[in-house]
């Protein structure tokens, strides 16, 4: 039997794409790139220990006095250890991920919620994306964007976009069908029933799905320091190569640190809104 050359027709199909969007990846390119440094900008602003500060107001109010002193001893041990840049770095790669995947996400959930035909098409493209290995996600985020930030980005929202729209979906699926019966009685329009009655109810379950599209992105950090992205990963990845034990062990005790913080932010902010209605 002849093989099949899947492999000429995606690199023809790549080919054709470098060849004729190069405009298209110039521009989200540029894009990315600003918002990345915007983010490293104003967290890089203040010092860091009014950094530290403002981390632990924030963590007071919308978690508990544990969060508090989680966040700020956790963040003076990244400044005591010397990678505070590195961890501003890869804040602000984990957030431009997390947002990129957030409003493309939620829009995409919402289309498969009321489209039938849009989630036959995409539920099969989320479990493409969710099972193929992350390191292929680098080859046409290379190809297309080059080297640094930019590709990391790409790749991270590839890899962490799928737990947004199956989470948002989902969410959107469990609201009783009384209350959406109930909302048509009234009158209510499609828009005024999706952002009052069905987006509310399933508040919970798309808050989990923006968590994990944030661990995912923090998960990706490593990875993508193997094409050009600066950050914790870049170090954890260079202790590796370099087999640097102890600067491994500091490098990974950072990222757990930054993991721990923007789960237990994200988990308590909506916890924090809940109690407050």
């Amino acid at each position: 039997m002849p093989k099949i050359p899947l492999d000429e027709w995606i690199e023809a199909l790549v080919g054709w794409m470098g060849d004729h969007l190069t405009v298209l990846f110039d521009f989200i390119s540029s894009v990315i790139e600003g918002i990345v440094n915007g983010f490293t900008w104003l967290f890089m602003l203040p010092h860091p220990f009014l950094f530290i500060v403002i981390l632990g107001i924030l963590a007071f109010l919308v978690g508990r006095i544990s969060l508090t002193l989680f966040s700020v001893i956790g963040f003076l041990l990244i400044y005591n250890l010397g990678y505070w840049p590195q961890t501003m770095d890869t804040l602000s790669l984990v957030i431009t991920s997390a947002l990129i995947s957030v409003v493309l996400g939620v829009p995409l959930g919402i289309w498969c919620a009321y489209s039938k035909g849009a989630s036959r098409i995409i539920t099969p493209i989320l479990d493409f994306m969710q099972t193929m290995p992350a390191f292929v996600y680098l080859l046409p985020a290379v190809t297309f964007f080059s080297l640094g930030v930019v590709p990391g980005v790409i790749a991270s929202v590839i890899f962490a976009i799928p737990p947004t729209i199956r989470l948002t979906l989902l969410g959107i699926q469990q609201v009783s069908g009384e209350l959406t019966e109930a909302a048509d009685a009234f009158g209510s329009t499609g828009p005024q029933k999706l952002f009052k009655v069905q987006l509310p109810l399933a508040m919970p379950t798309l808050m989990a799905g923006i968590n994990q599209t944030i661990m995912l992105s923090l998960s990706m950090v490593v990875i993508a320091s193997m094409i050009g992205a600066q950050g914790i990963g870049a170090e954890v990845y260079r202790a590796v190569t370099q087999l640097q034990i102890g600067k491994g062990f500091e490098a990974g005790l950072a990222v757990v640190i930054l993991a721990i913080v923007l789960d237990r932010f994200t988990q308590n902010l909506f916890k924090s809104k809940k109690r407050g209605a």
